[in-house]
């Protein structure tokens, strides 16, 4: 089995029975699972804004909720491999027609059967353009999406791409009932039903007795509710107010690995917070400009000093380090404030002032800021940085200013982060910067058969990216969670924190 290669003749994500669906991870020195208990979880965010409709999610808080609530056909596994979930199994000969045949037995929670018209609904939505499907983009390579037997379905790509088993797996593409429109509440075929859903306050979810999976979930119940500041969330969960946080600063490990009660679990991913320079609006769309930002960006300072250590200097290309699909070689930017004062000089922008924005949303995006302005005021260049609150920061501040800073989820696959981020006409296409040359690599390399062109296509994507898009990234973060010690089951995923944000299936509360 194959996925995201060569898949060279008929392939099939099959042959792996019962289990295929019960995710086995390494459970080292942790007790057996016991069910019961009720545990309150707290993400780095939350809003009125809030969504149960997968397509819609935006933030960690979303994707949680929705791991919690719904399934996919697929899900990924430690190594980020996509394994089989509500798919008994998929097939392809070309890349292009895939065949699902649906496990049997599965119920939503309202009781009704699930069916290949949910799944077929559950696919083509996201095409609806009144949806406002965060996934659009992604979803307009399925030509066709048909039911063909009791339990099988048919989809059609406009092109091969070879990855749409992970793809399947994201939270985007969790399955809804046929037809389903008002998301104030869920009704879906995931481990837990939702019992309260208060947009911007908490999400509360009781465990599904009907679960597809046999013994899971664990849990009786989980609160989830946003906790925008850091400290705060930290000193819940030293208070034992919760039992598990996300996006842990670095700086905060050490007083949390001082208590025995308390751990902290690293997942190293491909998370980062970037600079995002605006193309279209000066002076940010200099180029001379960007590359002279780009200079001024002291890595190894940003990885010891902000993360302590827990990051790996990153080189303005969103694959990291590790990746199948990694362009290693690229000559490392360095920080050199003589080089982007000759820059700025050429450009006639050396004392130029740019309000700069950054938020403790973006994570290490004030601290990052704070660096950057002071070397930037070294050579004559004024950043006039303005820290704004967490709230509100995503609709209002980020992309909407020249100068501002994002922070990117990892994505299971290099045509994801591509398409999502970097497409031309990409829904967050941060710098909103155009490469018809890269648009063209990114739809020839997703149908590519022969691995190790396709792996030149992303290459060469990176090096476009490298030099030409308005986008900085200094570091790639390692993702860091908190826990409680009586919290068992968990493990990293590289896709994100807390399980590439489906833990909630896993964990137990040791007796």
């Amino acid at each position: 089995m194959i996925l995201g290669a060569d898949i060279t003749r008929r392939e099939a994500l099959g042959g792996l029975g019962a289990a295929a669906g019960v995710l086995a991870l390494p459970q080292a020195a942790q007790s057996a699972p016991r069910r019961g208990g009720r545990i309150r979880v707290a993400t780095i965010s939350s809003s009125t804004s809030d969504t149960l409709d997968p397509a819609k999610g935006a933030l960690s808080t979303d994707y949680v909720r929705h791991y919690m609530v719904y399934s996919g056909l697929t899900q990924f596994d430690p190594q980020m491999r996509a394994q089989l979930a509500l798919a008994e199994a998929i097939e392809t000969s070309d890349r292009i027609r895939w065949i699902v045949r649906l496990r049997k037995g599965v119920t939503f929670h309202d009781g009704s059967p699930l069916t290949p018209a949910d799944v077929v609904y559950s696919l083509l939505r996201h095409q609806v353009p009144a949806l406002g499907s965060k996934v659009k983009s992604i979803a307009a390579q399925i030509a066709e999406a048909r039911v063909t037997g009791p339990h099988e379905l048919e989809i059609r790509l406009t092109g091969a791409n070879a990855d749409l088993p992970l793809i399947l797996a994201t939270s985007h593409f969790l399955i809804v009932k046929n037809g389903a429109h008002d998301f104030r509440t869920a009704n879906g075929t995931g481990p837990y039903r939702c019992r309260v859903f208060n947009p911007g306050v908490r999400t509360i979810v009781s465990r599904n007795p009907n679960y597809w999976k046999p013994g899971r979930p664990y849990l009786d119940e989980i609160e989830l509710l946003g906790i925008p500041d850091e400290v705060s969330r930290v000193n819940a969960l030293l208070s034992g107010d919760i039992q598990l946080a996300n996006a842990v600063n670095p700086r905060s490990t050490r007083r949390i690995g001082a208590t025995r009660r308390h751990a902290v679990m690293e997942t190293r991913s491909g998370l980062y917070t970037d600079m995002i320079l605006r193309q279209d609006r000066a002076p940010t769309n200099h180029p001379d400009f960007v590359l002279a930002m780009k200079h001024l960006f002291d890595r190894e300072l940003i990885r010891k000093a902000l993360y302590r250590g827990y990051a790996t200097v990153a080189n303005d290309q969103p694959i990291p380090p590790g990746h199948p699909y990694y362009l290693a070689g690229l000559p490392q930017r360095t920080f050199d404030p003589d080089r982007a004062r000759f820059l700025l000089r050429r450009a006639g922008l050396l004392n130029v002032r740019l309000p700069v924005y950054a938020s403790p949303a973006a994570d290490g995006s004030v601290d990052m800021a704070s660096i950057l302005q002071e070397a930037a005021g070294q050579i004559g260049l004024r950043l006039a940085v303005n820290r704004v609150p967490s709230d509100g920061y995503w609709s209002n501040h980020w992309m909407k200013h020249p100068a501002t800073f994002g922070n990117t989820n990892p994505r299971p696959t290099a045509d994801l982060i591509f398409s999502l981020f970097y497409k031309s006409d990409a829904p967050w296409n941060e710098s909103g910067w155009r490469d018809p040359r890269f648009d063209q690599l990114l739809l020839a390399a997703r149908g590519e058969a022969d691995e190790a062109r396709r792996k030149q296509m992303y290459g060469d994507m990176q090096v476009i990216t490298h030099d030409r898009c308005g986008v900085v990234i200094p570091v790639f973060a390692s993702s860091l969670d908190a826990y409680d010690r009586r919290l068992q089951g968990l493990h990293p995923i590289p896709a994100g924190g807390l399980m590439a944000y489906g833990f909630a299936e896993y964990v137990w509360l040791e007796s």
